[in-house]
């Protein structure tokens, strides 16, 4: 699986694109400000081209963008219902449950607390990884709010401990790096 992220905007919100493999369609996650030139040179380089737009929560950091390119590239953002009202381009619903975007297979998680529609998108590679995608529900080191406790306690009971975090901010972690060592959640049984 091939994995492009970079941060963008004043907030350096990470976007991701996610792909089988270079030259072909791919998943662009969480398209905030200030991505269209940085998007644009990742996809001319892995020669990909967006086949759908997912956010894991509707704050203008991680959409902002989203209405430009979905008319650029003829493809629907796809955010929770729950979110709607935060973003004010089209989108089409994204329920929590298994989905497919760009020939990758992706259960959407249902993390209320940040946002009221706030996901996490759970992937496993092809070469046997896993990868969960987020957004401001969990952080190396910190998460989104004090009020997602449940939610992230949630998700760390039901991933291994090698998953790679890939988060809304911030550096890559893993599962077991924040269920070892995060301060936010000392205390919360995660």
């Amino acid at each position: 699986m091939l994995v492009v992220g970079f941060g963008s905007g004043p907030l350096l919100a990470n976007c991701y694109l996610l792909a089988e493999a270079p030259g072909g369609p791919c998943l662009v996650v969480d398209p905030g400000q200030e991505v269209a030139a940085p998007l644009a040179a990742a996809l001319a380089e892995h020669r990909l081209v967006p086949a759908a737009l997912v956010a894991t929560h509707g704050h203008p950091d991680h959409v902002a963008s989203a209405a430009g390119l979905s008319a650029a590239h003829g493809v629907p953002l796809h955010l929770h219902p729950a979110d709607v009202e935060l973003h004010d381009g089209d989108s089409v619903p994204l329920e929590a449950g298994a989905h497919t975007f760009a020939g990758l297979g992706v259960d959407v998680r249902h993390t209320p607390g940040h946002t009221p529609g706030s996901v996490v998108l759970d992937l496993e590679t092809a070469e046997g990884g896993r990868l969960a995608l987020t957004g401001d529900t969990l952080f190396a080191g910190s998460v989104g709010r004090g009020d997602v406790a449940n939610s992230v306690r949630e998700l760390l009971a039901s991933l291994p401990d090698d998953t790679v975090v890939l988060p809304g901010h911030g550096p890559a972690t893993t599962i077991g790096r924040e269920r070892a060592g995060n301060p936010f959640l000392a205390g919360t049984g995660a």
